[in-house]
């Protein structure tokens, strides 16, 4: 059995990194199970919540290699989840649309999302996962849209 130093625990920034890193995990065995990604499910949430995009766009606003995004899209257009189509203006340009069953398909995975939320939050109660929502909102506000000294690596 693995004993985490005491020094560690005193980290907010370790705990928050070592239980992502379970999060993480525990989701994506989860969609694996339907031979998806969470970059998949990223995808299809910034589709449904966000509208049709331009696929380079898509992968700027997530964040993505633009190499990598081509992946993930025929991914999902194969699975049906997604259409893609050529801007009639200018052909370079490729418009990646949710299809019915890509929006079906991301109700069941954010539903499988919020089964692994629960059971990583089972020890808190209601107000506490209520709190620490709110706080880790607060955190990612700060880090995503913040000063440029709280940017990530810097």
């Amino acid at each position: 059995m693995s004993e985490t130093p005491p020094s560690l625990l005193g980290l907010t920034t370790y705990l928050m990194s070592k239980t992502g890193k379970a999060a993480r995990g525990m989701l994506a065995a989860r969609l694996a199970e339907r031979n998806l990604r969470l970059w998949h499910m990223a995808v299809l949430s910034a589709l449904v919540d966000f509208g049709p995009h331009v696929q380079r766009e898509l992968a700027s606003r997530l964040g993505i290699d633009r190499s990598d995004i081509v992946k993930i899209v025929d991914d999902l257009s194969v699975a049906g989840l997604v259409d893609r189509a050529r801007d009639t203006g200018d052909r370079r340009r490729v418009t990646v649309t949710p299809t019915p069953a890509g929006r079906a398909a991301l109700r069941e995975l954010q539903a499988e999302a919020l089964a692994v939320q629960e059971a990583l939050l089972a020890p808190l109660t209601g107000s506490e996962q209520a709190q620490l929502a709110a706080l880790l909102r607060r955190v990612h506000a700060h880090v995503h849209e913040g000063p440029a000294g709280a940017q990530p690596g810097r």
